[in-house]
Formats: structure tokens, sequence, C-alpha cells
């Protein structure tokens, strides 16, 4: 019997981001995936060599991963639809939840349950998750950056917005990359130093 999972996770390239603004270069879901685990990686890394922190930055990069498949089924909803209201929000965890489920059914049942893990998570991990939720905010608010450098207005306001809720984390890893790392995402290639 074949199991599509891979084949559906593959289609994440194809579920565009930013649905609602005019892009000069496009993002898709598997791009901004990778981005997210990149970025929550380093979060849980340096809640782990700066902060001292109990963290299992590989379980961290693992649940970021695949922090954004249920919009294989269900589509990248814009924010302003996504967040409209609270019944709105509701049902589109509910649809989120169901998108999950249906991933899972394409399973053999002896993965199933490692990969139900990946996906949502254990209850036990929702500290882990906001380094997970930190990265999604901050790959958004780079994403406006490099927008931005583009000289695409389009945005400004989302840059704002962005960057406000990083601040309102309160993460101190997410402090130190902002501090140590983000910066440079305002930068040209050729004023980065390369020596």
């Amino acid at each position: 019997m074949e199991h599509p999972f891979f084949a559906f996770l593959f289609r994440m390239k194809y579920i565009n981001r930013w649905g609602l603004m005019k892009n000069t270069v496009s993002e898709n879901i598997e791009e901004h995936s990778l981005e997210v685990a990149v970025l929550a990686h380093a979060l849980a890394l340096i809640g782990r060599e700066i902060y001292s922190r109990d963290i299992d930055a590989e379980r961290v990069a693992c649940l970021a991963l695949y922090h954004d498949a249920p919009e294989i089924i269900t589509g990248d909803l814009p924010t302003p639809v996504k967040y409209y209201s609270e019944k709105m929000r509701d049902v589109y965890r509910e649809v989120e939840q169901d998108s999950v489920e249906k991933l899972l059914r394409m399973l053999p049942e002896e993965l199933a349950p490692a990969y139900r893990a990946c996906l949502t998570g254990e209850e036990n991990e929702a500290e882990l998750y906001r380094y997970v939720k930190a990265a999604d905010k901050l790959a958004a608010y780079i994403k406006c950056l490099e927008e931005l450098k583009a000289g695409n207005r389009e945005f400004h306001r989302a840059a704002l917005s962005n960057r406000e809720a990083l601040d309102r984390l309160e993460l101190p890893e997410l402090t130190y990359f902002c501090e140590h790392f983000l910066g440079s995402f305002e930068l040209t290639l050729d004023e980065m130093d390369l020596k």
C-alpha cells in the first residue's frame, strides 16, 4: 500500500505566504518552515549555551520543521482573516487539528504516533513551543526587513506589528539573538564581513 504523507509534505513549496501582500520575493511554507527551524534551533542553543537552560535544541528544531504542515491542506490563511475574531481563531484551530489527523492517516500505523509527536508536540512541550513561536515571529519580521530593504513599503506596517509581537514575547534568548544577529539582515552582501 502506498502512503502519500511525504508526497503531501513535499507540496509545501506550492503554498505561498503573505497572500494579501505584494512581495518582491515570494515565500512558501516550505522555505518558511526551514527558516523557522533554523531560528528555533538557534534560540534553543542560545538558551542552552548562554543561559544554561536544559533545552533539547534538536527537538525544538523538529517541532519547528512541522509547525505549518497542516497548511498543506488548509493553505496559508492571511493573518487578518485568521485572527479576525475569537470565533475565527477557534474554528481555524479545529480545521488545523483535522488537517493533522488527515496527514497522520497518510502514514503506516506504526509511524503515525511518532509523526503525531512531530506535528502536535507532547503535552509537556509548551516550553519548547515558546521557541517555535518566537522563531515563527522572528522569521516573519526578517521577511519584512528583507522586503523593506528591497524598497517594498508594503511591509512597513507588518514590520512594526511583528517587531511589537517579538518585544511582547519577553524571551531572553530572542533578545540575545536580536542584539547579536538581527542587524546583519539589513546589510547588503558587500557590507557583511566575509574575511
